[in-house]
């Protein structure tokens, strides 16, 4: 019986220095996890300080050398040449595209920093669209393309950043224009849906092969259709629309043009 009791005791006494041992070996992964998790934070969050700064650095002078730039061609300090005003449209739509892609690192660098939420107020879309294809016109007019616009006469306001939405619709007219054929059409159509708006961009380019399709929304993508660019404006396009609550769809073909679709909840 007494050898009995010490045995009982024994095993007992090991299995709560087991758990012990369990324990702390737990207690240890977990701070290990965490101290991991804090290290990581302070990479991303040096990661999005740097594309900041270097955002700042470039815009600044490209920010001067386009109002150089569109003094020159207002004809303010004196008239110029046919050749002249050819190469000064060369640098301004240059200057144009690398500001843009200043502005499309800095924004997926606070994206995944998360530094960077949408600052919701209610938005009349129709007008966020016309916006961008009003500012998008002139680009198009330079390949001869045409934008056609079809919008309901009366929208309801929804939830959300403009200033994101913005981002969005111009990172996809851009899209569509660079893939369009010169004198090709882009059509944009606004929809009211059961759970919210619809946003259709249609170009009449040359369309994706399934392969091209799965690169679409991966940063730096190389191979047509994405050989002109990263492919950042597609993947920031892509997480705005997610962070609003909605989706993004694409149909295409090779040879038959492209579409993407925006869904935006009315509940957001």
């Amino acid at each position: 019986m007494g050898a009995a009791w010490w045995l009982l005791v024994a095993a007992f006494g090991g299995g709560l220095v087991g758990a012990a041992l369990v324990a702390w070996r737990m207690r240890r992964a977990a701070a290990a996890r965490i101290a991991e998790l804090a290290q990581l934070e302070q990479s991303v969050q040096r990661r999005a300080d740097q594309v900041n700064a270097l955002s700042h650095e470039l815009r600044t002078p490209l920010s001067m050398i386009k109002g150089a730039v569109d003094l020159l061609r207002e004809g303010t300090p004196g008239p110029l040449t046919s050749a002249q005003k050819r190469f000064l449209q060369v640098v301004d739509h240059q200057s144009t595209q690398v500001i843009g892609l200043c502005e499309s690192l800095l924004i997926q660098a606070k994206i995944e920093a998360g530094l960077f939420t949408p600052q919701l107020e209610k938005v009349d879309v129709s007008v966020v669209v016309r916006d961008v294809v009003t500012a998008m016109r002139p680009l198009a007019g330079q390949r001869h393309q045409r934008i056609s616009l079809d919008m309901p006469q009366v929208m309801p306001r929804i939830a959300a950043d403009p200033m994101l939405l913005t981002q969005a619709m111009t990172n996809l007219l851009s899209n569509a224009s660079r893939f369009t054929t010169t004198g090709g059409n882009i059509d944009i159509r606004v929809m009211l849906i059961d759970t919210g708006v619809a946003i259709y961009v249609t170009d009449d380019g040359a369309g994706m092969t399934r392969a091209e399709r799965y690169r679409l929304f991966h940063r730096f993508a190389t191979g047509r259709p994405l050989a002109d660019g990263t492919g950042l404006g597609l993947v920031i396009t892509k997480t705005i629309i997610e962070l609003h609550g909605g989706e993004i769809m694409v149909h295409t073909a090779s040879a038959r043009g492209t579409t993407f679709l925006l869904t935006l909840p009315s509940g957001t």
